[in-house]
This record gives C-alpha cells, structure tokens and sequence, in this order.
C-alpha cells in the first residue's frame, strides 16, 4: 500500500510517499480502506518531536481517517465490509497513524459515518469538533443557561465550540475578525466582538457583567490574568492552545471566587471520551448543523507540502488528503461537493 511515513522524527521533509506492507488487523481490530486524512498542528508535533509519544518506525503520520471497512476482527461485531466509518485517535501511543491507504483501527476507536455526511467534511470536523465538545462539556462542564466566552471563534475549533455550546442551550460571547462577525452570528453567538477592537475583555464584561462561567481561548493569547478577572463565581477557565506561553497565574482572585483553570490535550482523552464526542459531532453534522468552513483536499503524495505549509501558517481552514480509494468509490452513497 501507498502511505505517508516518517523513518526519523524532522522537519516536514523527512516525510516520504511510497510502499509500506498493508497492516494485519488484531482479534479486536478494523481494516479500513483510507479514503480522506486530515492534517492537524499535533501531526506536526508528532512529526518533530514537539510532542514526544511512542513510535514505530517507519511510523505513518496523520491522526484521522474517514474510508470503509475493508475486514473486521471477530472482537468488533459491530462492522461488517464496505461500512463508511471514521477515526480520530490514530497516530499516538504507539498506534501508527491514518495516512494510508490502509490503516489498522482498535473498535473503541472506530465510528459509523452517519448517513448523508460527507466523508471529507467528517474527517476535517473530527479533530476540532471533538476537542470544542470536549473542551466545553468533559472538561468545562458547561450547563445550559451559562455564559461561555469564546476567543477566536471563527476559527476550526471556535467554530465548533460556537455550534456545540449554542445547541447546549449556552449564551455564547465570540471574538472574531471584522469580516467573521456575521459568521459568528450565523453559528449561534449571541454577541459577538472584533478582537482588533481596544480593550475587548472590557468588552466582554459589559456584556456579562457577572461574569463568564467558562472561558476558552483558542487563538493561544491565553491572558489568563484578563480570564479570571472575567470569571463569575466558580467559572472555568479550559487550556488548550499556545503551548509555549506562559502566562502568569493570579492565584489570589482564583481561588476567592472558587474558580479553577483546566489543561487539555485532546491526545489524553479515553476511549470513552471521545465515542462520546464522536457521537455528539455525527447529530451535528448529519442535522447539518456543523459543517467545515472551508477544505482543501490534496492527493496523499503531497503530505509533506501539508504539514510545510501548516507550520507555516499558510492554511485556512483544513487539509485534507485523499487516496486512490478516494476516487475508487469511498464516497459511494454522499452526495459530492
């Protein structure tokens, strides 16, 4: 089969295109036939060592999938061939990752494609769509009726944790750019502020004078000095994004208004969580309520031009790469874009 490997953690150029024996599927296991991989910043982290988790070499890059089962293991009764499925966990802990034309998938791992969903639009949903709802309700343990400030929500995840926290029934406060202030609005935000406008946390407590019960910043500004002055009475603040800031930790207004600050990587998340979140994200996206912004897809073979121009910052919305299997019916039944 035709992959995308690494032999030695690099720079995007130690990414090759070539031949790699077809994985064999475990008792508890799904072959899937690849159809469409998404390209995600922890690809990248992975790749160079930024992130360091276990890896074999020659290890297949890329975290999630979207394809057809090609043969399920007797522990995994719940595929049968030819079944559209997704994953979004490949590629981390030992797990070789997604970007192949066949890859291996533990069952807890693996989830049907809901009818109607396009394979591509799932597969550049899935990372950012999963970490929003875990972001929001495993970790944030948002309620209805409680107001959420999102930063950066024009975004991939800000997006999602717009739609996500406004079907939970959340008053939603965004930042955006000028020209993503309708967008924003479109999505579900009840307010929504231009983050080059002076003094935007002023703004965000104007409109909530009591306070934000949860605060996420996905543009990694993570000021959480400004967060926690925002905070209402045991609000919570979600870390997710700007690996190498480091902000300083108000501890004294923290802990008097009972408050906390949660770190989350969605590569710890179990099992469990994110079939949960898998489950939330394929209501979404058959209602037609979530949906990618935008998507570039590109043959498979150009992986390393992905991450290049990932890293680069010359990327707006996803990436997606296709394989022969693409062209070869994996989108049989969902209707093209």
């Amino acid at each position: 089969m035709r992959a995308a490997y690494i032999e030695q953690l690099g720079p995007p150029e130690t990414i090759r295109y070539g031949e790699l024996d077809s994985p064999q599927p475990g008792p508890n296991d799904v072959l899937v036939d690849v159809a469409a991989v998404s390209v995600n910043h922890v690809d990248t982290f992975v790749r160079s060592g930024a992130w360091r988790t276990p890896l074999e070499f020659p290890f297949v890059v890329g975290r999630d999938l979207a394809g057809t089962v090609a043969a399920a293991g007797p522990g995994a009764p719940g595929f049968r061939v030819g079944d559209p499925v997704w994953c979004n966990s490949l590629g981390h802990d030992g797990r070789q990752g997604a970007a192949a034309e066949r890859a291996v998938v533990p069952v807890d791992r693996l989830y049907h494609l809901p009818e109607g969903v396009d394979p591509v639009d799932i597969v550049a949903l899935a990372h950012p769509a999963a970490t929003a709802y875990l972001a929001l309700f495993t970790h944030g343990r948002l309620r209805a009726g409680e107001t959420v400030a999102v930063l950066g929500g024009a975004g991939n995840v800000g997006s999602a944790l717009v739609v996500m926290a406004a079907q939970a029934g959340a008053r939603v406060i965004a930042t955006a750019g000028a020209r993503d202030l309708e967008y924003c609005r479109a999505l579900g935000a009840a307010e929504v502020i231009d983050y080059r406008t002076p003094g935007v946390h002023e703004r965000i407590r104007e409109l909530s004078p009591r306070g934000v019960d949860l605060y996420v910043d996905t543009s990694a500004g993570n000021d959480v000095p400004a967060a926690v002055d925002l905070l209402a009475k045991r609000g919570r603040i979600v870390l997710l994004a700007g690996m190498r800031t480091r902000p300083v930790l108000p501890v004294g207004p923290l802990y008097l208004k009972d408050c906390s600050v949660i770190g989350f990587a969605i590569s710890q998340a179990d099992t469990a969580e994110l079939a949960e979140a898998a489950g939330a994200i394929g209501r979404l996206a058959a209602a037609g309520l979530l949906r990618p912004r935008g998507t570039e897809v590109l043959p498979l073979s150009a992986a390393a031009e992905a991450h290049r121009r990932l890293e680069e910052g010359k990327v707006h919305g996803k990436l997606v790469l296709r394989t022969e299997n693409f062209r070869s019916g994996a989108r049989q039944g969902v209707s093209s874009k």
